[in-house]
């Protein structure tokens, strides 16, 4: 653990909002915390809890996922999810359902440990830079550019797995290699290094929009559900019931997620697939119907991994008492200027 802290040791000092009062995000560690907030150990533990959260719910769902590529890339033989899963077990028996399932597993928790870790670093850094005014005013702007940045590099660390889930997934029965370690060889063989990115802007395309709407939407929803939905003050309520607040809000964000990034996540799975074809030629092949192809199975997908994955998130943070500071409140100093200080 003490390694992985060094990853994330300091890695933006908080900067000062105003005469050495930082953001008030910023807490110092109590006795019932394990670490200070927006210390390296909290960076790295944020980055264990994103690896347990992407790497789990990602794996668990490898049958859907599959099913749901099949549907994207091959929609003249594979008509709906049922008719997916009944394809596949009868031509590769019920094992067949999890093909795939390494790279996914390797891929999913390397871009977890970026995405919820980088996460945590950029709102902090962004929100020091905008001052604790600006931060609270213009909180969901600052919550869509620090995921945007953390998505960047996490694609980058997702891409090459990707690529061999994609292709051994999509690929015709016989014609390429059904395990990781025969398959990351011959994409290498076959286009070298570039044959793990070629379909990293696409990538790009697809994680960075769902990224934004993820971290976002969940953060205004779990202030919405606080301010109109749950009848007391959220350091009233248990960690259980917060908890579950946690996983209604992340389900409701992640069925926007699956909506705004499922074209992109459609010509990924079959650029992928169609060897030397580059983004033009998949959206030509698709069509706009196309592009919408396997949305249903996704945003089934896609709700219940986003509300696992924030569940598990927030659960991890909870186990190993790292700091969990509440939406931050309106700044004493913005309460004087609009005149809503109490006298």
């Amino acid at each position: 653990m003490d390694s992985l802290a060094t990853l994330f040791s300091n890695p933006i000092k908080p900067i000062q909002a105003e005469e050495g009062k930082t953001r008030s995000l910023n807490a110092a560690a109590t006795e019932e915390h394990s670490c200070e907030f927006g210390s390296g150990k909290y960076y790295a533990l944020c980055a264990v809890g994103g690896a347990l959260s992407c790497g789990i719910t990602h794996t668990a769902v490898t049958p859907l996922d599959l099913v749901k590529c099949r549907l994207q890339v091959n929609k003249e033989k594979y008509k709906n999810l049922g008719n997916g899963f009944k394809l596949t077990v009868a031509e590769q028996g019920a094992k067949g359902l999890m093909l795939g399932w390494a790279p996914t597993s390797i891929g999913y928790t390397a871009q977890g440990i970026c995405k919820f870790g980088f996460y945590e670093v950029f709102k902090n850094f962004y929100g020091g830079l905008m001052g604790e005014e600006n931060a609270f005013l213009y909180r969901t702007s600052l919550y869509l550019i620090a995921s945007a940045s953390a998505e960047f590099f996490a694609d980058i660390a997702l891409s090459p797995m990707e690529a061999c889930k994609v292709r051994m997934q999509t690929s015709g029965l016989g014609t390429f290699p059904t395990t990781l370690r025969e398959a990351a060889p011959k994409i290498y063989a076959a286009e070298g290094i570039a044959g793990f990115y070629k379909s990293l802007v696409p990538l790009w395309g697809r994680q960075i929009p769902y990224t934004m709407m993820k971290f976002a939407c969940f953060e205004r929803t779990v202030e919405a559900l606080y301010a109109n939905v749950v009848p007391k003050p959220r350091d009233e309520c248990s960690k259980s019931e917060q908890l579950v607040v946690t996983f209604a809000a992340g389900y409701i964000a992640g069925v926007f997620c699956a909506i705004v990034s499922h074209p992109a996540d459609t010509v990924v799975s079959y650029m992928n697939k169609a060897s030397g074809s580059g983004i033009g030629d998949a959206v030509k092949a698709l069509g706009f119907k196309g592009l919408w192809g396997g949305l249903g199975p996704r945003i089934i997908m896609i709700g219940t991994l986003t509300a696992l994955q924030w569940f598990i998130y927030d659960g991890v943070k909870v186990q190993l008492r790292l700091p969990r500071p509440p939406p931050a409140p309106m700044p004493e100093s913005l309460r004087i200027k609009l005149g809503l200080a109490q006298d």
